[in-house]
């Protein structure tokens, strides 16, 4: 339930980026018009945008491997902070399996006792056996996902900041004006992630989803994808290309993740997830 809720957190927070940079598009229908002005400016969309020129100088002018190689390296960045993300929620549902039996009695208790008293025993029971065994479930804060956004982010206003973006093409598409093809591909690709991470999951997940958690999960697997789409035939393509680079990065290190941590679990004879 946790991991679903900083989820739903994460695509909130990318949905208002989205809305502000949809309205934004809608006014300039160009790439750039941003304020050069304040600190998010300097010391995040600035090095990014003169990062892209950099790059991009280094291929004749070939913005859009640029997009694609800068897309990667921010990724790589902060991909210490998803791997710690991951270890931290991965430990969590393990133990959590290991409790379960216990937590759905006591959880079964306080469904049928409506004395406050009694809650109040129960309530007391559940955290002495979270600190039995030494779990924490506010540990599993949304910190590391917050600590990204800033730079994820910077990114993103950097490419819309970066008028020499707009001139330029890449393979059959001009940068500055919206592709149809570009935002399908976008939109199909945050199918696949949500898809791929849905799917593994509910095979490695050490325990088992409640029916409300899996419906939610479906929901977003077509949900988010179809809003991608939206937004990407209303940006110029350089945006539709980094979120598809992203997304497939993020597809890719999502299942390395998995089959590492599940390998390494074979590899140890732990037991396998309860289902």
């Amino acid at each position: 339930m946790l991991k679903t809720y900083q989820k739903l957190l994460a695509m909130g927070i990318f949905l208002i980026v989205l809305c502000s940079g949809n309205a934004a598009f809608a006014a300039t229908n160009q790439v750039g018009g941003l304020s050069n002005v304040g600190f998010f400016h300097d010391y995040l969309i600035e090095p990014f945008s003169a990062l892209l020129k950099g790059v991009a100088g280094l291929f004749h002018g070939e913005y859009g491997l640029s997009i694609i190689l800068v897309t990667i390296i921010v990724r790589v960045v902060v991909l210490p902070l998803f791997v710690n993300q991951f270890k931290k929620q991965r430990m969590f549902q393990e133990k959590m399996a290991v409790i379960k039996p216990q937590v759905d009695s006591i959880q079964a208790k306080l469904k049928k006792t409506k004395e406050p008293e009694k809650q109040k025993e129960l309530q007391m029971e559940m955290m002495k056996l979270y600190q039995e065994h030494n779990i924490n479930p506010l540990a599993m804060g949304c910190l590391p996902m917050l600590i990204q956004f800033p730079i994820v982010i910077g990114f993103y206003y950097a490419i819309r900041s970066t008028p020499e973006i707009a001139s330029h093409s890449f393979l059959w598409f001009s940068l500055g004006q919206s592709d149809i093809l570009v935002s399908l591909s976008a939109g199909a690709m945050y199918f696949i992630q949500a898809y791929v991470a849905q799917k593994l999951s509910a095979k490695y997940s050490a325990v088992p989803q409640n029916p409300a958690a899996q419906q939610s999960a479906k929901l977003m697997v077509f949900i988010f994808p179809v809003m991608m789409t939206i937004f990407s035939l209303n940006v110029p393509a350089a945006l539709p290309l980094y979120w598809f680079t992203s997304g497939l990065f993020l597809t890719v290190q999502n299942i390395v993740l998995q089959m590492t941590h599940h390998k390494s679990k074979k590899t140890a004879g732990l037991t396998e997830p309860v289902k």
